[in-house]
């Protein structure tokens, strides 16, 4: 009989006692009524069944270990450093960028993000994904400096 799901620490998600129903498989169904999306790195939607856990993560942008703002003005940088924090929480869940099924992407400025969206879909290619994303420009991020934030829902 399987267990459920018990946080035995205030803090991260290493000490998760096995996920009830952890033998069903996932399974995820790309829902795409046009092909453009699927040539751009992203599916308009996913059908998810057969997952036992589901992670809600906060906006990731480019900061340190320490909560400081990285890399000002280089949004290759910031991409980059948000991927790799968006991926250390994916991490600390036991999930992976292969986990996520939604990427909400939020920008200062929406041009200089899709000169460097590369660094983006080649990661997400990397890890044969192609989350249901939408990029949205803002006025500002929390901080002044930053210029990219990566919202992401997994599933395992």
């Amino acid at each position: 009989m399987a267990k459920e799901t018990v946080a035995t620490e205030p803090m991260g998600v290493g000490n998760l006692d096995e996920p009830k129903g952890a033998d069903a498989a996932m399974q995820r169904t790309a829902v795409n009524p046009w092909a453009w999306s699927v040539e751009m790195g992203y599916n308009q939607g996913e059908i998810v069944s057969g997952h036992t856990r589901t992670l809600y993560c906060a906006g990731q942008t480019a900061m340190s270990g320490d909560g400081q703002p990285q890399h000002p003005g280089d949004m290759a940088a910031q991409l980059a450093l948000s991927i790799d924090n968006l991926e250390a929480v994916l991490s600390e869940a036991g999930m992976s960028l292969a986990s996520l099924v939604r990427l909400n992407i939020y920008t200062t400025d929406v041009d200089q993000l899709f000169e460097q969206y590369a660094v983006l879909a080649s990661r997400l290619r990397a890890a044969g994904v192609a989350p249901s994303t939408t990029m949205l420009g803002v006025a500002r991020l929390a901080l002044p400096d930053l210029m990219v934030e990566l919202e992401g829902t997994a599933v395992a």
